[in-house]
Order: structure tokens, then C-alpha cells, then sequence
């Protein structure tokens, strides 16, 4: 069993939470850093970076969150700063427990945007799509049902922890529900882990975003994300775009799709 993986299944929480925290700490605090001593294009005060921070950190203790502080405050930094020449909302796909979710939540309230989430709510969708390894070596596998998390549970801890009049939530199958999705959008994270739903997020997600806009993976860690996004066929074929240049695609698990 990977150590990592022991120590969330033996360790109690509190003493997991500060081991994560330590671990990530390279990344995570320059990030910080670099959020909060830097202005953002949607006008922000020191004082608001550094709450948010904090309430960053206060979610992943009190929400089961895969992504690490970098992230989140990476794609936090980039929505603040798109300013009001990129108009849209900010869209999450795959919401597990609403952590990111929430997150987002209180990131589109000083960015004056709304947050629409994606999300089945029941799991993965029915595929035949068989994982494997990620690039850090962690055998990952995602069958029909796995990693169900009810919007219930979503829409509670965004209400406790967030800004939920921010926020709407669309249940259904990526492929059915993002089809019938028409607003402009400003910013998107995927965190959706299969590669046929990574399909349904772009073709639906990446021709409604705004010039300037971005769309972020958090799985472009797993081998078969990284082989769809490096895929020009795909991108020419399926998008009608030439491949964007994708910085770190390969080598990260969190990747920025520019438009």
C-alpha cells in the first residue's frame, strides 16, 4: 500500500490533514505567496486574498478534498485576473464532495461571476475504460457507481462553507446535461477522471469559452487524459482547433487549457 494511502486509512484525521499539509507545503506556499502579494484584474484587497486563503485551507480540513491549495489558489489567481474583458461564468465538472465546489463558490463571489457545477451525483457513468497507473504510480480504476457523492451532501457543505447564491447545480450525465448548457464561459475545471467525459466537457465547454478564458484538468495525470489532450487528431477533428499549447502536459497532474 502506498504510504500515502496508509497513512489516510490508519492515521486520525487532524494528524493526516497536517502530514498533507507538510507534504504539499512546496508547492502550496509559493503559490500563496505569489496570490497574495500581487493585485488581481478583478479588484481585490490583501485583506480578501488572505481570508480566502484561509478559507481555503478551513474547507479541505472540514471537507474530503483531493486537489492540494496550489491548485485551487492557482486557478483562484488565474479567474481573478481575467478582469471584465473575458466575460462568462466559471464552471465546475465533477464535484465528489463539493470542497473544490465550494471553493470556487466563494472565489466567483469576489470575481462577481456565478458558478455552474456539473456533476452525475451518482458516480461514474457505465464505461469500459480500464485505468491503470498515473504518472506518480498509483493504480487508479473508476466502474460505474465509484466515487458517488449525493448533492445533498454538495449543497450542504457549499451553503456551510461557501457563497451558495453563487451557485447552480445541474445533475444529470456530463454528456446529457452540458449538451443543453449554452452560457458563456470565463473559466472551467474538469476533475472528471475518465477519458470519454473529459471528451464531453470540451466539446461542449471549450466553443462556449470566451477569448482569453481558460479551461483547467486536474487529471492530466493519468495516461490516458494525457494521451486525449496531447491528441491533435482529436483537437482538429472533434473542436475544429489547432491543439493549444498545454504547459506541463505529462509531467503534472494539474494542467491549463488556454483559449
Amino acid at each position: 500500500m502506498h504510504l500515502r494511502s496508509r497513512i489516510k486509512r490508519y492515521v486520525p484525521w487532524p494528524l493526516h490533514y497536517l502530514y498533507r499539509k507538510l507534504y504539499y507545503a512546496p508547492q502550496d506556499l509559493p503559490a500563496i505567496a505569489g496570490f497574495l502579494f500581487h493585485t488581481t484584474a478583478s479588484p481585490t484587497t490583501f485583506g480578501e486574498r488572505l481570508r480566502l486563503v484561509g478559507a481555503f485551507y478551513r474547507i479541505s480540513y472540514r471537507v474530503d478534498c483531493p486537489h492540494t491549495e496550489h491548485e485551487l489558489i492557482t486557478i483562484a489567481r488565474a479567474i481573478l485576473n481575467l478582469g471584465t474583458n473575458v466575460p462568462g461564468v466559471i464552471v465546475e465538472a465533477g464535484a465528489y464532495h463539493g470542497g473544490s465546489t465550494t471553493k470556487l463558490s466563494l472565489v466567483a463571489k469576489l470575481a462577481k461571476r456565478k458558478l455552474a457545477v456539473f456533476d452525475s451525483f451518482e458516480g461514474m457513468p457505465e464505461n469500459t475504460e480500464a485505468g491503470g497507473a498515473s504518472i506518480y504510480g498509483r493504480e487508479h480504476h473508476f466502474p460505474k457507481g465509484s466515487h458517488a457523492v449525493g448533492l445533498e451532501e454538495v449543497r450542504h457543505n457549499v451553503a456551510t462553507y461557501g457563497d451558495s447564491s453563487r451557485v447552480s447545480f445541474h445533475k444529470g450525465w456530463l454528456s446529457d446535461t452540458l449538451k443543453d448548457f449554452t452560457e458563456p464561459v470565463a473559466a472551467a475545471c474538469m476533475n472528471v477522471d475518465l477519458a470519454q467525459s473529459t471528451k464531453d466537457c470540451l466539446k461542449y465547454l471549450y466553443p462556449l469559452t470566451s477569448a482569453g478564458g481558460v479551461i483547467f484538468s486536474q487529471d492530466a495525470h493519468f495516461p490516458w487524459i494525457i494521451e486525449l489532450l496531447g491528441d491533435a487528431a482529436f483537437w482538429e477533428k472533434e473542436l475544429g482547433v489547432p491543439k493549444p499549447v498545454i504547459r506541463n502536459l505529462g509531467s503534472s497532474k494539474f494542467v491549463a487549457i488556454p483559449r
